[in-house]
Order: C-alpha cells, then sequence, then structure tokens
C-alpha cells in the first residue's frame, strides 16, 4: 500500500490528505500547529504535530520511507522552500510541492522536484473556461494546451448520434463518455433525477438535451465544439 506525506494542513492540505485517505491511501499528516493536527488525526493513518524544517524531527517519523511527499505549506514560503530541500536531501522518493508565486515556482524547477502544485493558475484557467462558454460545465487541464472537459450537448446536435457526429473527424476531439439524466423515484415515492454514465458510449446513442460530454481534445478545439 503507498504511502503518501501530507506535509502543511491548512484547507487544501487537509482536503487532499482526506481524500487520500478515502481513496485507501496510508497517510502521514504532519503540520506544526497542534490545533491542525487534532483536527485530522482521526481521518488519516497517522498525524503528527512537528517543524517540518527540522531534520531529527522528520526523520523520527521516517519521512524518508514514504512513497511521495506532498508539501502543501502556503504562506509560509521559507518554510515551503526549506522542507522541500531537506525532504529531497533525505532522498524522499518523489516530492509534490505547493508554488504560490512566479519566483517560488522557478526556484521548485531548480530543485528539481517532481512536481510543483501551482493552485492559483489551474484554477484560473478552470474558472476562465467554464465562464467562456455556457457549454462547458467542467474543465480538468491535462497538459498545455489540451483538458477533459464536461460540456453539455450543444442544441445543434440533440437527437443525433455520436456516429452522425463523427467527433474526431469533423471536430479532432474524443467524447470519452455521456453523462445521463436518469428519472427515477426515491424511498420515499419522490420523483428524483439521478446521474448515470455511459464510459463506453454506443455510435448509435441518440444524444437528449440533458445529455452532457465528457470529452478529451486540444483546448481550442473542445470549446469550438462546445460553442456552436
Amino acid at each position: 500500500m503507498r504511502t503518501i506525506a501530507v506535509i502543511g494542513l491548512g484547507g487544501f492540505g487537509s482536503s487532499v490528505a482526506r481524500e487520500l485517505t478515502e481513496k485507501g491511501v496510508q497517510v502521514l499528516a504532519i503540520d506544526r500547529d497542534r490545533a491542525q493536527v487534532d483536527a485530522i488525526k482521526d481521518s488519516v493513518t497517522h498525524a503528527a504535530a512537528l517543524n517540518s524544517t527540522d531534520e531529527e524531527a522528520l526523520r523520527a517519523v521516517d519521512i524518508q520511507s514514504v512513497d511521495v511527499a506532498v508539501v502543501c505549506i502556503g504562506k509560509d514560503i521559507e518554510a515551503n522552500l526549506l522542507t522541500t530541500i531537506l525532504l529531497k536531501k533525505m532522498g524522499v522518493h518523489r516530492i509534490w510541492t505547493r508554488a504560490l508565486s512566479p519566483l517560488q515556482q522557478e526556484i521548485l524547477k531548480m530543485l528539481e522536484v517532481d512536481n510543483i502544485i501551482n493552485l492559483e493558475k489551474e484554477m484560473g484557467s478552470i474558472v476562465a473556461t467554464s465562464l467562456a462558454s455556457t457549454n462547458i460545465t467542467r474543465h480538468i487541464p491535462l497538459a498545455k494546451g489540451h483538458s477533459i472537459v464536461e460540456v453539455q450537448v450543444p442544441a445543434e446536435f440533440v437527437g443525433k448520434t455520436l456516429r452522425a457526429l463523427d467527433p474526431r473527424n469533423k471536430f479532432n476531439i474524443n467524447i470519452v463518455a455521456v453523462k445521463k439524466m436518469v428519472p427515477g423515484i426515491n424511498d420515499q415515492g419522490e420523483r428524483i433525477t439521478e446521474e448515470s454514465i455511459e464510459d463506453v458510449p454506443k455510435p448509435d446513442d441518440i444524444l437528449e438535451e440533458t445529455d452532457r460530454l465528457l470529452i478529451v481534445g486540444s483546448d481550442k478545439n473542445v470549446e469550438k465544439f462546445a460553442n456552436r
């Protein structure tokens, strides 16, 4: 089982730690603030209150044995960088570090961390893309200029099949799944609508007005399709 250390238990770090635990990962949660540690200790495998810039303290929790260390320290840039440098020195296998500024990002690149987490930049891209089109409901960047996007079926394609749509040849995109809204009745006898996903959509299935398409492609081609 993978073991991941999450260092810095603010809103972002705590969310990462809890989500990883729910996915079956062993999580070592670390923060120098005892209150932050106490708040999460029952939701993770192990939690420790310590200064992550103290090598002896990190060795005491066997940090060098984790598969990945995620440095989520936000406002204290010095602690963020010193912790990252110390983890590199100690030979931690993989390191992901949060960056809050372009300068910090450049320093982390020089330190050759495995992944730089730039929440502000990524969230800005997600929000801007969603706002730019009324049809785009979700947006996940994959690489520069490419994304997975959830798109409400454009009006002109309602009633057509994926075969007739021919997204690969006509739009240079791939429709990898279709979300459908299925009517039903709950335990109280009330009419409800549940979400169902077809992760292997059939070419002759007819697209309905309430369907949402999960699309992979370049941002330019996806936006062109979504905005028709």
